[in-house]
């Protein structure tokens, strides 16, 4: 959570973190700000003290929504340093950091550099600035960072943020679901009231209308029918008809407008019928969600759900990443991640990945999949879930999981 940034940084002996970035969505700077919406600039927190936001004058006002301490580059300096570095923005960029250290009184110390940008541009930056203040040591970071750690719980207001974006994403599931619902069948094609074929392209400007009409955006979904359905990332092709019986895999995650908290839902529906195959494979999926919920528990480590699951999976015969690493059928990912401000957050729900555990406040996604591409199909269900401050795991998803989808015509 955010009120563990400071323990995170004395973790790390950090005496500041900076995080800088261009105008692409950053959730780095989204999360230190409480959602301002900014575009660039710096967002520097030094030990102990409340994040500072340092703008180009013109989002000065919107900075101001943060309820955070808001400097303009011009109150720093900006000009002039450009002028005393002869037009050199590079030079004058070095300067323009240090400038902003001093005024926050960060005297020395490991500085660590996060957000979202450039890389070429943020790895120059770094090694221009050791030389020049050497009272400072600036670092990155790999492996499990410390927003990732700050990212695996949730607080209240995040959560808030949140269930609000679950229940919107459900009723834009609830419209895709009608708009299908209200075409014909002509043969085995799903034919709009024109007559013309209804086709992914279709439905996925369909989805992508309504998520804005709920202030939301589209993030890549993926809406992928019959053998595309048997590969996991794949989105769907736009000019491919919808047919009654195909397996058609949605796995809708879209994001509040302009950056924000994700939602992550998956259904696997099939219109007007399901073959057998896919009726007994879908059973046994929705048998591995159940387990799932079923071995949940707070200070578990996060891979026992993931192992379950590969046990189950197993004993019915389906290939696995566990017992056959190189299959690219059967069980193919892992069970689950966190999400929040980016839709891959810690923690993983994995066996492999091993050092994660379920903590209240945290926010994740399970997914049982089964994929079989070479038989035409493949079968995907997720929910988003929270831990309560009960220690109960509680789905923020609120959509029914049926299989079929009827035609109302």
């Amino acid at each position: 959570m955010k009120s563990d940034i400071d323990r995170l940084m004395a973790a790390r002996d950090l005496a500041a973190i900076i995080v800088a970035g261009d105008e692409h969505v950053n959730p780095y700077r989204h999360y230190l700000t409480n959602g301002a919406d900014v575009t660039g600039g710096l967002v520097i927190k030094k030990h102990g003290a409340d994040p500072v936001m340092i703008v180009n004058g013109m989002e000065i006002e919107e900075a101001a929504k943060s309820g955070l301490t808001v400097y303009s580059q011009t109150d720093l300096g900006w000009h002039e340093l450009v002028k005393e570095a002869e037009g050199s923005r590079t030079k004058a960029q070095v300067a323009f950091w240090g400038r902003c250290l001093e005024k926050l009184e960060v005297k020395s110390g490991k500085i660590g550099v996060y957000g979202v940008g450039d890389l070429n541009v943020f790895i120059e930056l770094m090694r221009l600035m050791n030389p020049v203040y050497q009272q400072y040591e600036f670092v990155g970071e790999v492996g499990t960072t410390l927003f990732d750690e700050a990212y695996s719980t949730k607080d209240a207001d995040e959560l808030e943020r949140l269930q609000s974006v679950a229940v919107r994403t459900g009723q834009v599931l609830q419209a895709a679901w009608d708009y299908i619902a209200g075409c014909r069948a002509d043969g085995e094609t799903v034919v709009k009231a024109d007559g013309t074929a209804l086709t992914i392209g279709d439905v996925k400007r369909f989805v992508r209308r309504e998520l804005l009409d709920h202030d939301l955006e589209d993030r890549g979904m993926i809406f992928a029918q019959g053998r595309d359905a048997g590969y996991p990332h794949s989105r769907g092709e736009k000019d491919v008809a919808l047919r009654l019986g195909q397996s058609i895999v949605f796995d809708l995650f879209p994001q509040e407008i302009g950056g924000g908290y994700y939602h992550d839902v998956t259904r696997t529906w099939c219109i007007g019928y399901a073959s057998e195959a896919v009726r007994k494979t879908y059973e046994t999926v929705i048998e591995a969600f159940d387990i799932s919920v079923e071995v949940f528990g707070v200070g578990k480590p996060t891979h026992l759900m993931q192992e379950a699951v590969l046990d189950h999976f197993e004993s019915k015969g389906h290939p696995t990443g566990r017992s056959q690493p190189t299959a690219q059928e059967g069980y193919v990912h892992t069970l689950g991640h966190g999400i929040g401000l980016n839709v891959h957050e810690r923690p993983s729900i994995s066996h492999v990945l091993r050092e994660d555990t379920f903590q209240v406040g945290t926010v994740v996604t399970i997914e049982p999949g089964l994929y079989y591409p070479e038989q035409g199909f493949g079968v995907r269900v997720e929910d988003t879930m929270f831990v309560n401050d009960s220690g109960e795991l509680i789905s923020l998803t609120d959509f029914r999981k049926d299989l079929i989808l009827p035609l109302n015509t």
